[in-house]
């Protein structure tokens, strides 16, 4: 006897369909529609007469028509193009070798590096972590900057919202974070980003150094809606897998507003009904959903910074107002002190991590409550000093926050490629604000 496993060949053959279920398109417009026995989030094959096949995915129905969206752009379509169902749900890469490469919301290399080798597939959608299974944050997320890690102090699980304008060093910003973090594993996904920012943020700002221990998943501005809107999910489920294996994951998006764009365009798709500023139901679930299957699980844990774009400032419009209420903690960079050429630009007195009591003592905590105050005290009589109404004398406490505005802001500056241990940001924490009595 050979010894064959005559149950697992009989579930294989049991499980293989005989035939290949398809249909023909029935219209073209910004969505397909095609009469075909499929389920919502199934892949088809869209057969035209020349080139090759186009793949879509279900994402509705209407009566017994099936809603179809390419996952890249489609020419030469017409009704009556035969079109086969391929399969269930998205599946995507994952696994150590994926360290050092980048890929699309469909797991293809980008990077010319060839194919990807000993990859398991695992499929997108998986549910969040179930509540009372999350690990609680209990351990500092040192992140080398000191503007961060003295006053806004991350944990590790949190999920932190970056809000910013463009061009105030976002995407130094985070590439910074990711070469300076003690994570094991940096899972980044740049969505909606313009094709030529792709190659300088990998080589410049991520650097050999960050790549080496990160995938990068991609899909830029002009891909389909549907591409933008799975490459955030295919990073988060690759995220999940090195979360499963016990390694500490910062995640990166950047951004979560495109992610919401790209979903709004699918939600008007299908025909649902716009609110605030033109976004459709499912983007607030979608952005509910991305922001739930982070943080820690059992065992494990994904530090998250997701960046949400707010150009001139608006802090309320919908989706900046939203993703404040679902993350752990929000970091605002100022464009008036990105002005000033101050790096990093981050405006501390609208910032507030929400886990930082829990992550450093109370030593910490105090001093960080002490610099907040001294800013604040600073900040406020403003004023008055540009028209001349303050001498010094007339307050004591304003002396002080004077006295010690230029060390307060010498150590909130840092310069890109420099670091600062744990330790190090402390002491200099400690130092400044025990001359302040307040």
């Amino acid at each position: 006897m050979l010894g064959l496993d005559m149950s697992a060949m009989s579930r294989s053959i049991t499980q293989t369909p005989l035939y290949r279920m398809g249909g023909r398109l029935k219209s073209v417009t910004g969505r397909m529609t095609c009469a075909i026995p499929a389920a919502v989030g199934d892949h088809c094959a869209i057969l035209p007469r020349d080139g090759e096949p186009v793949l879509a995915e279900v994402i509705g129905f209407e009566n017994d028509l099936a809603y179809l969206v390419p996952f890249d752009a489609a020419e030469n379509l017409q009704p009556g193009m035969p079109v086969l169902r391929k399969g269930k749900g998205l599946m995507v890469p994952t696994g150590k070798n994926l360290l050092g490469r980048v890929i699309d919301g469909l797991g293809r290399p980008l990077d010319g590096k060839g194919p990807l080798a000993d990859c398991p597939l695992k499929p997108v959608n998986r549910p969040a972590p179930p509540a009372m299974e999350r690990q609680r944050i209990r351990e500092p997320f040192v992140t080398g900057i000191r503007a961060i890690d003295s006053v806004l102090t991350c944990g590790g699980g949190q999920r932190v919202g970056i809000f910013a304008g463009s061009g105030v060093g976002k995407s130094t910003l985070l590439g910074e974070v990711a070469k300076g973090s003690q994570a094991d594993v940096n899972v980044i996904a740049l969505i909606g980003e313009r094709g030529r920012e792709v190659a300088p943020f990998l080589e410049d700002v991520l650097g050999p150094e960050g790549m080496a221990r990160s995938v990068v998943i991609v899909a830029t501005c002009e891909q389909t809606a549907l591409m933008r809107v799975r490459a955030a999910q295919s990073a988060i489920a690759i995220a999940d897998y090195f979360r499963s294996e016990s390694q500490n994951v910062l995640f990166v998006i950047d951004s979560l507003t495109r992610l919401a764009m790209a979903q709004r365009e699918l939600g008007l798709l299908l025909g649902e009904p716009p609110s605030s500023r033109g976004y459709t139901p499912s983007v607030f679930q979608t952005l509910a959903n991305t922001v739930e299957r982070l943080g820690n699980a059992a065992v494990g844990g994904i530090t998250a910074l997701l960046t949400v774009l707010v150009d001139g400032g608006d802090m309320d419009e919908p989706i900046a107002d939203y993703v404040r209420g679902l993350v752990d903690g929000h970091i605002v960079l100022d464009r008036k002190i990105a002005e000033r050429g101050f790096y990093p630009a981050i405006d501390v007195s609208r910032s507030i991590s929400r886990v930082a009591t829990d992550v450093v003592d109370r030593e910490s905590a105090k001093a960080a409550r002490k610099l907040r105050a001294i800013m604040a005290t600073h900040a406020d009589i403003q004023d008055m000093l540009r028209i001349g109404a303050y001498t010094r004398g007339m307050d004591p406490q304003v002396d002080k926050a004077l006295e010690l505005m230029p060390k307060v802001e010498k150590f909130l500056r840092q310069d890109v490629g420099e670091r600062s241990s744990f330790e190090d940001t402390k002491a200099g924490l400690l130092q400044i604000t025990a001359a302040w009595p307040y």
